[in-house]
């Protein structure tokens, strides 16, 4: 059994900082491709940031300049660093993680519980 567990959401006001963090826990031979996405009320789910095991990033044009995603693989943690917060980006936000728990197994998706972040004055 895999489990992603979410941390660092909560309540900023418009221009601060937060930081996500998804630890990635079980039985699990490899992690491939790592990200993050998004659902406000009412929206689909979207992407936000992903990264491979060898570290390049992908960024939604909203989120890009702001925004940095990383991981730490001795960890099997991703992280979210987000600056100059917005109003829109208010959000329950998702870890996505790509896994191989066996070597003779195929890959699956696995996604974290969610954790809110609210950017309101």
């Amino acid at each position: 059994q895999v489990q992603l567990v979410e941390s660092g959401g909560g309540l900023v006001q418009p221009g601060e900082s937060l930081r996500l963090s998804c630890a990635a826990s079980g039985s699990i031979f490899r992690i491939y491709t790592m990200g993050w996405y998004r659902q406000a009320p009412g929206e689909q789910r979207e992407l936000v940031a992903t990264i491979t095991s060898g570290g390049s990033a992908n960024y939604a044009d909203f989120v890009k300049g702001r925004f940095t995603i990383s991981r730490d693989n001795a960890k099997n943690t991703v992280y979210l660093q987000m600056n100059s917060l917005k109003p829109e980006d208010t959000a329950v936000y998702y870890c996505n993680a790509n896994i191989q728990q066996r070597a003779y197994l195929t890959t699956r998706d696995y996604w974290g519980q969610g954790t809110q972040v609210t950017v309101s004055s």
